[in-house]
């Protein structure tokens, strides 16, 4: 086992910090007080992480992508983590794994000005009565001589604004679900409210309805029947990836603030971080950073390696997201009253953070998922010696 960087591993960690920290970081309290983001600017971002090469990271190198292997996006989504999720949507993009099997007139028309950053898409799976299960969903496409005619809802639709076209998820028979592209202003496909959240500022998440919306036949992404798969695959890197690597990343930087604060923070004559229960939470939250990174290189690993690894990408779902909220947490103590306040980004970490546990299936979800793997192939599935 080698678990050193290479050297080109080093430079795209430390050309995607660079630019997070010089061109994105500055934007961080702006964004906070008005929940956007100026398209000027946003343009901006793009076009410097593109001339950069920082643009689609993970689309082959064949159809214009960074190419990068999972273990070497997952390296770059842990620094991502370091800034706002919005923010690197709009620098970076978010370009979704069942785009590569476009075939024909969709290469041209969805997949290659998705990946020249021309178009911008967003996934649209969830519904007000199918969260996690994503096999629950009402929305259904009826096939017709001239395509299909979509009918239904989705809600939560992260980045919906941005995006001028989605993959959305439909059934097309009882007990089947496909997946069509669709551009956003075909008739009969309207954008409603942007439901706020919490956390998560700047971010986006609408309400999409279709009816009667006509689509061509081209507007089927993959076969008929496919959905549900091509769903699950690109959810399952979704996980590793927006939600493993980032919830490390984005602990990792809260772990810089309390110890650069325990360090500087007196009382009683003493720095804070003197004391015996502030260390603890020091050490408790670099213990917990640690053992979730590595379980995501674990699972990017076997990825790479072509090897199943739903079980373990669930078990990094439910470890990361538990421990992000376990961080942000003890971050807060550890800055006590200005941990509460809006002038530090504290506030900001612990209410991003409580999402982490809920979307893209809960903690609740995964622990079943988990579970059901064991029952089924035995207490050795997690063991790499056997």
């Amino acid at each position: 086992m080698d678990f050193s960087l290479n050297d080109e591993q080093k430079m795209i960690i430390d050309t995607v910090r660079r630019f997070i920290a010089e061109e994105l970081k500055p934007l961080e309290n702006g964004i906070e007080e008005t929940g956007a983001l100026d398209r000027v600017t946003a343009l901006a971002i793009h076009e410097k992480a593109k001339a950069l090469g920082l643009y689609a990271l993970n689309i082959p190198a064949e159809l214009g992508g960074g190419g990068l292997s999972v273990l070497d996006r997952i390296l770059c989504e842990e620094q991502f983590g370091h800034t706002s999720d919005y923010l690197i949507r709009r620098a970076f993009g978010n370009i979704y794994e069942p785009l590569l099997v476009c075939q024909g007139e969709q290469v041209e028309r969805w997949l290659k000005p998705t990946v020249e950053g021309k178009r911008t898409c967003a996934i649209a799976i969830t519904e007000s009565g199918a969260g996690s299960d994503a096999q629950g969903i009402k929305t259904h496409a009826r096939k017709t001589d001239a395509g299909w005619v979509l009918n239904g809802s989705k809600h939560f639709i992260s980045d919906g604004l941005w995006s001028d076209f989605f993959l959305v998820s439909a059934k097309t028979g009882e007990k089947e679900i496909s997946v069509f592209m669709v551009d956003k202003g075909l008739p009969g496909f309207t954008v409603g409210k942007d439901q706020k959240m919490m956390g998560l500022r700047g971010t986006p998440h609408l309400e999409l309805f279709f009816d009667d919306v006509l689509l061509e036949p081209v507007a089927l992404l993959g076969e008929q029947g496919q959905g549900f798969k091509l769903a699950m695959g690109a959810l399952n890197v979704v996980r590793l990836a927006q939600v493993g690597a980032r919830a490390v990343g984005k602990a990792s930087h809260v772990l810089e603030l309390m110890v650069d604060y325990a360090g500087q923070r007196t009382q009683f004559g003493q720095k804070i971080g003197d004391f015996q229960l502030i260390q603890q939470q020091l050490a408790d939250s670099a213990i917990e950073i640690n053992a979730a990174r590595w379980m995501v290189y674990h699972a990017a690993w076997m990825l790479d390696q072509g090897q199943d690894a739903r079980a373990q990408i669930a078990m990094v779902k439910v470890a990361a997201a538990e421990m992000l909220g376990r961080v942000v947490d003890r971050a807060v103590q550890v800055f006590g009253g200005m941990g509460f306040c809006k002038e530090l980004p504290i506030e900001r970490y612990y209410r991003d953070a409580r999402i982490y546990r809920i979307y893209d299936g809960t903690s609740e979800i995964h622990r079943t998922v988990i579970a059901k793997s064991l029952m089924k192939q035995g207490a050795t599935l997690f063991d790499v010696n056997r």
